[in-house]
């Protein structure tokens, strides 16, 4: 008897979880089922701040990106993300922005070496880490940040659960310390269970939850998160056809 298609899980919100998806059949992989169970919701909650003089925005997120759209704000001359997808978001947004392609710490480099001579708004979410704007105003920038979405925690999907506890192997990629935090508290099961986690802080909130394999990305970004999920996912059984390259 064949062994069973690996599961791929999926904890991000919605939108970015099918965006994920979209991505690795572009890649032409196949062979898997997949489940959408977000652990974090995003709600809109705004309001803009006062934008008289702003010059530029920041971004850690493409959340923050749709959000700031949802509430009508205008398209600024400068943009910066924390990384290529949020940059693309942000560029269909009208942007030109400049991605740091990589962490938050990447981010403030970027726009310390850059020096725009204009106020800069970092627009994120209730949850956020890196105090980006605070590390910017400690280098004599002007930022500020607003809040203008709420990420409220979700549980875990029944058909989730149910995953967790079968035979099959579920590959689960975890991007923040907070959804990895979050999924230990939830995962119950005797699946095996396998982790893309973004970073080494990521890894460490999964605390004592077992798991059969565990991968730390050495390129923390939404491109090595992809390759290293296909790599996972071949070796437990799903296959890739020659339709591409994966896509940033």
């Amino acid at each position: 008897m064949p062994p069973p298609e690996p599961i791929l899980l999926l904890t991000r919100p919605e939108a970015a979880s099918r965006q994920f998806l979209t991505a690795l059949e572009d890649a032409g992989l196949s062979g898997f089922r997949t489940l959408v169970s977000p652990l974090i919701g995003i709600e809109v909650t705004g309001p803009l701040p006062d934008l008289e003089g702003v010059g530029g925005a920041i971004f850690t997120s493409a959340n923050g990106v749709r959000a700031y759209e949802k509430l009508g704000g205008p398209v600024l001359p400068l943009c910066f993300t924390v990384g290529d997808a949020t940059a693309e978001v942000a560029r269909k947004a009208g942007f030109a922005p400049k991605s740091a392609g990589g962490d938050a710490a990447a981010l403030v480099g970027l726009i310390i070496k850059e020096a725009p001579g204009v106020p800069l708004v970092h627009f994120r979410g209730t949850h956020a880490r890196g105090a980006v704007a605070e590390r910017l105003r400690g280098a004599g920038l002007s930022a500020r940040e607003a809040v203008i979405y709420d990420q409220p925690a979700q549980e875990l999907s029944a058909g989730a659960k149910a995953a967790l506890q079968g035979d099959a192997p579920v590959i689960v990629p975890l991007f923040s310390p907070r959804s990895a935090a979050q999924f230990a508290g939830g995962a119950r099961g005797g699946a095996p269970l396998i982790v893309a986690a973004m970073s080494r802080d990521v890894a460490a909130a999964l605390e004592a939850l077992y798991v059969t394999r565990l991968e730390i990305l050495a390129q923390p970004d939404a491109i090595g998160m992809r390759r290293a999920v296909i790599g996972l996912l071949t070796d437990f059984g799903a296959l890739v056809k020659p339709r591409g390259s994966v896509k940033g």
